[in-house]
């Protein structure tokens, strides 16, 4: 593996319009994502993990070209994104894909499974010649773990599980470098979940990808990242390997969220604090001043309110953006 980041995100910020009812004239932002940096590694898996509303799928979406960065840098495999024509955005697509985390919805539901693979292929004729484009379609079906025979079916012939793996399929057929996987399990049963995950992790290993896996299920997380940030209205409060991060979180926010975590194995541990977060997230158009958790942190104080916390390493921890990290540090054990 490379010591070099084959995606670069720094300083990202997106945001939206927010228009009043009437004239229709813009009179705030929704500040979806407000500085976010992370780096993914080649043939590494970042997991961005959070609430609902915390601005983990616009970063991806906003790295794949579908939302507009206000400001920040995006570089993918050396080339700078936001600044990136849409003629050559498209070049780069090959090689940047995403699975969606609505198999239901992500799929034309008028279009064969076959079509669908290979609509990726009429758009980039020279990745597949087109009298292979039958052939290579049913490769793909088969290393997804799908009946190749069933090329010619329609999405609503499957079941939600197998309909997610022709999302995957859709994604390999570029052969890319980096998939993001924006909540890819959370709409399938547990047992399929984990079918999913292990292809996931199968095709890491056999064609050395790289993913951004968006989750808000920790559980699965832990399963497929070796790097997690965690990230709360728009900003990442913390980021660490992922045993480092499960085992001794900074944040108060991660050390909740891993607090609600079911124990598998109660009984070879001391039962854990579970810690009940009060009170509602705040909007992302107002957010609150300082750090944007401290209306619902039981560790906040008066600096809190007037000082944002950098995102940074204390006292050889890993990074987390707490004034009081080093207090905090094994707290979550």
């Amino acid at each position: 593996m490379s010591d070099t980041p084959l995606l670069s995100v720094r300083d990202l910020h997106t945001s939206f319009p927010l228009r009043s009812s009437v004239l229709r004239r813009t009179v705030g932002h929704i500040q979806a994502v407000a500085g976010v940096s992370f780096d993914v590694m080649p043939g590494g898996t970042l997991g961005l993990v959070g609430e609902s509303g915390s601005g983990k799928s616009t970063v991806a979406r906003t790295i794949v070209g579908l939302e507009q960065a206000r400001s920040g840098s995006i570089v993918f495999d050396g080339e700078e994104l936001t600044s990136l024509p849409k003629a050559s955005m498209r070049r780069v697509r090959r090689q940047l894909q995403m699975i969606f985390q609505d198999p239901y919805a992500s799929l034309n539901p008028r279009a064969t499974v076959e079509q669908i693979i290979t609509e990726a292929w009429e758009i980039h004729p020279d990745v597949v010649p087109r009298n292979r484009h039958h052939a290579e379609a049913r490769e793909l079906l088969e290393r997804v773990g799908l009946n190749p025979d069933h090329a010619r079916r329609y999405p609503h012939q499957f079941s939600g599980g197998q309909r997610q793996r022709i999302g995957i399929a859709r994604a390999l057929a570029l052969r890319p470098k980096l998939v993001i996987c924006d909540e890819a399990v959370s709409a399938l049963d547990v047992s399929v979940q984990a079918q999913v995950l292990n292809l996931l992790a199968d095709l890491r290993s056999d064609l050395g990808l790289a993913y951004l896996f968006i989750a808000h299920d920790l559980s699965v997380v832990r399963h497929i990242s070796d790097q997690v940030a965690v990230m709360y209205l728009g900003r990442i409060v913390e980021t660490a390997p992922q045993e480092e991060l499960f085992t001794r979180p900074i944040h108060p926010y991660t050390q909740a969220l891993l607090s609600a975590v079911p124990d598998p194995k109660p009984w070879t541990r001391p039962p854990r604090e579970q810690i009940i977060i009060g009170g509602d997230v705040p909007s992302p158009a107002d957010p609150p001043s300082g750090c944007r958790f401290r209306t619902r942190c039981w560790k906040a104080e008066d600096v809190c309110a007037t000082t944002e916390p950098a995102l940074e390493i204390r006292l050889d921890q890993h990074p987390a953006a707490c004034h009081f990290a080093a207090d905090l540090a094994g707290a979550g054990r």
